[in-house]
């Protein structure tokens, strides 16, 4: 085998948040290389609950598994019951996947959205932090990490928006933003 070619030995906890653009796309990313390297690789979003195009990795990568972990995006309204059920029941799915240790890299898209939203806790989080199997890479996304999450993780990337098309009006593009 070539040299860095091997599987990691240990696992890291990576955040990916801020205003800007790119923190769903860049876990994706990662996603997808691990899995084109043999990974096995377990996606879970929170809030989300509607068709996206990223649905389609675990039908073209035999080797990702992707669940949705709500009803849709209600990130201008209040959560109702539903949404904390959804997320309960995500974060139990969430705790199986990390404690079971079968999943190279594990990726909670939208983790900091439910947090914010009173979803979940950050004592959650840390919680799953916790029971991540040591060879295990955990992804965490979403706005508004909370300092804590940040001061455990092992690598934090803040995507910083300076420019959007969006405030020209450019509405989200299929196969771009969604």
């Amino acid at each position: 085998m070539e040299v860095g070619m091997e599987f990691v030995e240990s696992g890291f906890v990576h955040v990916y948040t801020g205003n800007g653009k790119g923190k769903t796309t860049a876990a994706f990313g990662l996603a997808l290389r691990a899995a084109a390297s043999g990974m096995h690789v377990f996606i879970g979003q929170f809030i989300k609950g509607m068709e996206y195009g990223e649905m389609k990795i675990a039908q073209l990568i035999p080797n990702v598994v992707l669940e949705q972990f709500g009803r849709g995006c209600f990130i201008e309204k209040t959560p109702a019951p539903e949404d904390f059920r959804l997320a309960r029941e995500g974060l139990g799915r969430s705790e199986e996947v990390l404690a079971g240790g079968s999943y190279g890299l594990v990726v909670l898209d939208e983790i900091f959205i439910a947090h914010f939203f009173g979803l979940i806790s950050s004592s959650n989080i840390l919680n799953l932090m916790n029971l991540r199997n040591a060879r295990t890479e955990l992804v965490l996304t979403g706005r508004k990490a909370p300092q804590e999450i940040i001061d455990r993780a092992d690598l934090v990337t803040e995507m910083v928006e300076i420019k959007h098309y969006y405030a020209r009006g450019v509405r989200a593009r299929k196969g771009i933003e969604f």
